[in-house]
């Protein structure tokens, strides 16, 4: 028998070391993504489900769904939502990260109080968001009556605007706190000599920002944006308990919609169908994500 080299050694026990890892991802992960894969492929409904009746229907599932305009309706939902949520809270995060990254009084216990909102579990702020939009007894209300900006209580989350709206402030201050904190991250790796070198060489304080600031941070900016995508983009828990997907579709997204097909109209491939193309669409940023980062290394 031939013997191993000690680099053969080392990869054979890196190999036993993740293969656990490996065979709970495909157990946990693996198996349930094909089998949605080939849900959605078939016609799997309330009255076929018992019976094992469903039959192959190819991508006949993915042709109703673009056909249907409440389906295009959520897909443009999703976008908007993500849109919005990412401008505002990468927008407001970064200039709390540019602001928190100096040293001054508080800015430790401060920069604290502003992570509880990311540290809150979703369904926490989205029952709270529920109760702050309240026309009855909601803070927002109650605030801006006192303010002068509006005369009567408005219900926010039964106008369909308005309840976008929500929905998205809501999800901001969750994704605001998360921004700050890994962009502050990145201005930390940030070493003080280049500035200090680019000050001594008569730039201002707006060339040191863009000039050397933006381009060092840039692996950061795009991991933030990644992550935040990925995040926003397959939203669930925040709509079905704020708003469950109402008024008219309005904060309906395309995982409240996947669950309302598949576990209250029963419609299991079509609900699979829908969970695909979230799944497609992310897959596709992830790709894009990678090459930019892979161009960035060569």
């Amino acid at each position: 028998m031939k013997k191993l080299t000690m680099h053969q050694k080392k990869r054979r026990e890196g190999y036993a070391f993740i293969l656990p890892g490996f065979i709970y991802m495909v157990a946990i992960l693996g198996y349930p993504l094909v089998y949605n894969v080939i849900l959605s492929f078939r016609n799997v409904n309330v009255k076929t489900f018992a019976s094992h009746k469903d039959v192959w229907v190819g991508f006949q599932n993915y042709v109703d769904l673009f056909k249907n305009p409440t389906f295009r309706l959520i897909l443009k939902n999703t976008f908007v939502f993500t849109f919005w949520c990412l401008l505002i809270q990468f927008t407001i995060g970064f200039l709390f990260a540019l602001y928190f990254s100096k040293k001054f009084t508080f800015a430790g216990p401060i920069r604290g109080m502003i992570l509880v909102g990311y540290m809150m579990p979703m369904s926490v702020t989205a029952l709270l968001g529920k109760n702050m939009f309240d026309k009855s007894s909601g803070v927002i209300n109650d605030l801006l009556m006192k303010l002068n900006l509006i005369h009567a209580p408005v219900d926010w989350l039964l106008q369909p605007g308005s309840a976008m709206a929500a929905v998205i402030a809501m999800n901001c201050w969750v994704g605001i706190p998360f921004n700050m904190l890994l962009l502050t991250s990145g201005l930390t790796g940030i070493s003080t000599d280049v500035m200090e070198s680019a000050e001594v060489d008569g730039a201002n304080s707006w060339q040191r920002f863009w000039k050397i600031t933006v381009p060092l941070l840039k692996p950061a900016i795009m991991a933030v944006l990644m992550l935040g995508f990925i995040y926003t983009f397959k939203a669930f828990d925040l709509m079905f308990i704020m708003t469950n997907g109402g008024p008219l579709n309005s904060t309906d997204v395309l995982g409240t919609y996947a669950y309302n097909l598949s576990f209250k109209q029963y419609e299991f491939s079509k609900g699979s169908a829908t969970a695909m193309v979230l799944f497609a669409i992310l897959f596709v940023i992830g790709l894009f994500y990678l090459k930019l980062v892979s161009s960035e290394d060569d």
